[in-house]
């Protein structure tokens, strides 16, 4: 005896990509964890401007993890060293070196290598 079965792959798509199925809520576990363990190697308070979400992408769905500091993109890639001004014209920069107070008309930035906390991310939550 033998039994044929036919599966509409139409079908099958719409249900892999269900908000609610089982796909989709894989996928944000998935998502979710990977979120955290970015939040978690962020630098400073750079963590609390992590989000993510699920969404529909061109392939179907997509788990999608931004960060909306300022700065992501200088930690990301890193900075070349550079010459800090003061935002006001005849302003001067106060900062602390040893305890000490100190005003300068200008500071060298060393610069900052790249830290790709969201690669790491995404790699470890694998």
């Amino acid at each position: 005896m033998s039994v044929e079965v036919t599966v509409d792959p139409g079908k099958i798509a719409r249900t892999l990509r269900l908000r609610n199925g089982f796909v989709a809520r894989r996928l944000a576990e998935r998502t979710a964890r990977t979120a955290r363990i970015a939040e978690r190697e962020a630098p400073g308070r750079m963590g609390s401007y992590i989000t993510w979400k699920v969404q529909d992408g061109p392939g179907g769905l997509q788990g999608v993890i931004a960060c909306d500091h300022p700065a992501v993109r200088y930690v990301l890639d890193g900075t070349r060293p550079h010459i800090i001004r003061p935002r006001r014209k005849g302003g001067v920069l106060r900062f602390e070196v040893g305890g000490r107070v100190v005003y300068s008309a200008y500071a060298r930035h060393p610069g900052t290598r790249p830290n790709n906390f969201l690669a790491r991310a995404l790699i470890e939550g694998r």
